[in-house]
């Protein structure tokens, strides 16, 4: 098929599944796309593409700014603001040829798991029950999923900060990556927890996640939570060595299955997609290792205590002065800055937004920071030396004084990736998410990050692939698609690619 027309069937997908909400701005209205396919095509034909992605259609989280579009991060305090730069990982892409889709829809700065906290209305899942009921199709980054799943781009961008990017992939049945935390560049990405937020990619097939991904893997300076190039070369000097670099050929694979995620909770359909994938990495030739990860039962709270805290923070410039929509009112008492504040951020903020405002203040409070923030973070360096001590790759980037006790790594089975389920469960239906009472809905919204915090609080690379087992699901439609996660050693993101394309789209 020729790029002009992958593209013209990109932008009729856009209006022909505009139901879905996938996207808040498309490219259909705006923007000289055609020309830029066809200048592509000229490259191609002449031998001269500038990349893989050269004339194709990428599409953007709507919290990844974007100079000639809005970047409203699904708020109503962003509503009307544009950003006069690009975000670098856009910068990356133009320059390699690609052309932005749109923008995508999004839980509210992130925040949520089923792309329901939207100031401009829910995604929804093209996945559906028989009877026309609309499935969740995760969050934050849902609409990237979406717009993946049904062909309305060629691959896109999402944020990932406890699972953002692989839960969506899990429940739209696409392959989500979120690579190892400072590889790509955050620089233009509006924040919400510093230390956790990693953009990642969506896309129909491991394949074009890893064209994409090599494009947006470059140090940037501008973001000083970028790796190096000095920092890069350790890495790549680590992954060299002879022990290690024989796992990228044809050498059987040491798989771990973490026995803390076998939990009671699972689907029935989900168990047995990960029973039937590690039995399939069994007949290719792979050995398969029990390994124990203590702490990763604290591992969802610490991400809740962490991640409001840092997005408390960030979130505080948004006040309708320095930053966001300003609401209208009179003056209050005298303090009309203080009146301003509280109207601007009332107004804009949509309700689970304010929730995790409250808990990260709370969190950093003089009185429960001891409690709280420090606990959740020394919990969080206890999850990154369990990884460790699973791992055969040590962590490339952990100074000397923090390797793992080699007694201790000894009393576990040193392995390559993990696996393990992306989700405990297939997509629920959106009225049973919006029908229970909104504090108890938040709550049980969390517990579907289980599987995705732990490798997002160690910044570990990590994959969720599709998988059919072949049964049905309470009788659903293609409930029989789940998600498997492979987690990676820090660095190692080639690695989890390659297990990726193993078992993508397998039917069981």
């Amino acid at each position: 098929m020729s790029l002009l027309r992958e593209a013209e069937k990109c932008i009729t997908n856009q209006r022909s599944h505009a139901a879905l909400n996938a996207f808040i701005t498309t490219v259909q209205n705006s923007g000289p796309w055609r020309e830029q396919v066809r200048d592509a095509e000229l490259r191609r034909e002449s031998g001269k593409s500038k990349s893989k992605v050269d004339g194709r259609l990428i599409a953007f989280k709507d919290n990844i700014c974007t100079r000639d579009f809005p970047t409203t991060c699904a708020s109503g305090i962003l509503a009307k603001f544009t950003s006069p730069f690009n975000a670098t990982v856009v910068e990356q892409l133009s320059e390699a040829g690609a052309i932005i889709a749109g923008k995508t829809n999004l839980d509210e700065f992130g925040m949520g798991s089923h792309s329901l906290n939207s100031w401009f209305g829910p995604v929804k899942n093209q996945r559906q029950y028989q009877e026309g009921r609309i499935l969740s199709a995760g969050g934050s980054s849902g609409g990237s999923a979406v717009s993946v799943a049904t062909d309305q781009c060629y691959a896109a961008l999402g944020t990932d900060t406890g699972g953002s990017v692989r839960l969506p992939a899990a429940y739209t049945g696409t392959v989500g990556f979120k690579p190892s935390y400072g590889l790509v560049s955050r620089w233009g990405v509006v924040a919400y927890a510093n230390s956790l937020d990693t953009v990642g990619i969506l896309a129909k097939n491991t394949s074009r996640a890893r064209d994409v991904f090599r494009i947006v893997n470059r140090h940037d300076p501008r973001d000083p939570t970028n790796l190096s190039p000095r920092s890069r070369s350790r890495i790549t000097s680590h992954l060299q060595q002879p022990a290690l670099l024989s796992r990228m050929a044809s050498s059987p694979l040491r798989i771990g299955v973490p026995i803390e995620y076998n939990i009671s909770e699972l689907s029935p359909s989900v168990r047995r997609a990960w029973a039937l994938s590690i039995a399939f990495l069994k007949e290719q030739g792979h050995t398969i290792h029990a390994v124990s990860l203590p702490t990763t039962k604290l591992a969802l709270s610490a991400y809740y205590v962490l991640a409001p805290a840092e997005a408390s923070s960030n979130l505080a410039k948004y006040d309708g002065i320095r930053y966001g929509s300003r609401s209208d009112g009179p003056d209050s008492g005298g303090q009309p800055d203080s009146y301003l504040y509280a109207k601007s951020r009332g107004d804009g903020f949509g309700p689970e937004v304010k929730r995790r405002i409250l808990l990260g203040a709370f969190s950093l409070s003089a009185d429960a920071i001891n409690n709280y923030f420090i606990q959740a973070q020394r919990v969080r360096r206890l999850v990154q030396c369990d990884f460790n001590t699973v791992f055969r790759a040590e962590q490339p980037m952990a100074p000397s004084r923090q390797r793992v006790d080699a007694e201790l790594k000894s009393k576990q089975a040193e392995v390559d990736v993990l696996i393990c389920p992306t989700a405990p469960s297939c997509p629920p239906r959106l009225a049973d998410l919006v029908e229970t009472d909104s504090i108890f809905s938040s709550l049980k919204a969390y517990t579907n990050d289980v599987f995705t915090v732990p490798a997002s609080l160690a910044g570990l690379p990590a994959a969720s692939v599709p998988v059919s087992v072949g049964c049905r699901d309470g009788g659903s439609r293609d409930a029989d698609l789940a998600g498997i996660q492979i987690i990676g050693q820090y660095g190692d993101d080639e690695l989890v690619l390659k297990v990726s394309e193993i078992l993508e789209g397998k039917n069981f």
